[in-house]
């Protein structure tokens, strides 16, 4: 027999593996299903680790198939910037509009309206502002003010890229005005706060890290949805206060429409939103301290979630659009408040 001859059979044979392995990952690829990429905010993360397994789960019994979520987090701000610089996430879940917002205008990735696609703005779950001291509470922190004394010092996440640290100005603005202050009395009390200080965290959980586990600060202003988080990793040696008044924060969720229509995902990313919104996604919310939109369970959780005067963005700064113009964007208040701190 040629060497041809062999060669023939033996290139027949490998072709015809090749073409099996080809198909065999094929064949891989179509059963594994979507793969979403959910970009979210910093101190979300244990939420959608367990809301994510709980959707995986969903989909495979109504759709037969498997999917994939992978988690991206960081400060909500510089999340936004990661997606319109070219991180291609199939969904955003974030702790304020504005950076959505940010999204649609400056990257051209989502329509203006996205926040009237899906029920209460497109916000599943809700939360607030509240003030972690140490056990006891030594310094006697009741209210926002209090962090603006003298000899206070409070850990703030970064509010110039942090949802978290910029629910914390609105939060303390907010309440000022509410105590009959006014404005320039405002402004004058943040710029106090922030000069009581240590270090600007870049992201929520970075703050925590700095107040819980280095023990920094003799308060920490953070989400609701934090502290049994806080209290759950580091021990009980915190108390948690509710200021007299604090902010209403939703936390929104988009898809990126340029994203999904080129990768394909549209349908899976629609319906991994859509089911933030059933009972079993908002009894998870629960679970982590988020408040539910779901009535019923926010009854039933109500020893988790004290009734407490909440005002909003829209009523205390007109929008989240108005409020980045006047107070966040660059040279704007904010930047002149810590300016001014760091003189005092």
């Amino acid at each position: 027999m040629s060497i041809s001859a062999f060669r023939s059979p033996r290139r027949a044979l490998l072709a015809a593996l090749s073409a099996t392995a080809l198909f065999g990952v094929a064949g891989l690829c179509e059963a594994a299903g979507p793969a979403l990429l959910n970009v979210s905010y910093d101190v979300a993360r244990e939420f959608y680790k367990d809301y994510n397994a709980a959707f995986i789960k969903h989909w495979k019994a109504t759709r037969g198939e498997d999917i994939s979520v992978n988690q991206s987090h960081g400060g909500s701000s510089k999340q936004a910037r990661a997606v319109i610089d070219g991180l291609e996430a199939d969904v955003v879940t974030m702790n304020q509009a504005n950076d959505i917002d940010a999204i649609a205008e400056k990257g051209k990735l989502l329509p203006p309206d996205w926040a009237k696609r899906l029920p209460n703005n497109s916000a599943p779950t809700t939360s607030t502002t509240v003030i972690l001291v140490r056990r006891g509470n030594p310094k006697g922190i009741k209210d926002w003010a209090d962090l603006a004394r003298p000899g206070i010092s409070v850990v703030i996440p970064n509010p110039k890229i942090t949802g978290n640290g910029r629910y914390t100005y609105v939060a303390a603005w907010g309440a000022a005005i509410k105590a009959g202050k006014t404005p320039a009395q405002a402004r004058e009390q943040l710029q106090k706060m922030f000069a009581n200080v240590p270090v600007f965290d870049g992201g929520g959980r970075a703050a925590t890290t700095t107040f819980a586990q280095r023990n920094i600060g003799d308060a920490l202003a953070t989400f609701e949805s934090e502290v049994n988080l806080i209290k759950a990793e580091f021990g009980g040696d915190f108390d948690v206060v509710y200021p007299a008044w604090s902010i209403l924060a939703e936390n929104p969720v988009a898809v990126i429409d340029k994203v999904v229509d080129k990768k394909g995902t549209r349908k899976a990313a629609e319906a991994y939103l859509k089911y933030l919104w059933s009972d079993e996604a908002q009894e998870i919310a629960a679970k982590h301290q988020l408040r539910p939109r779901s009535a019923a369970l926010l009854q039933k959780y109500a020893k988790d979630f004290p009734k407490v005067n909440l005002f909003t963005v829209d009523e205390m700064f007109g929008g989240w659009s108005k409020a980045q113009k006047d107070h966040f964007d660059d040279g704007a208040t904010c930047d002149q408040i810590l300016a001014a701190a760091k003189k005092s």
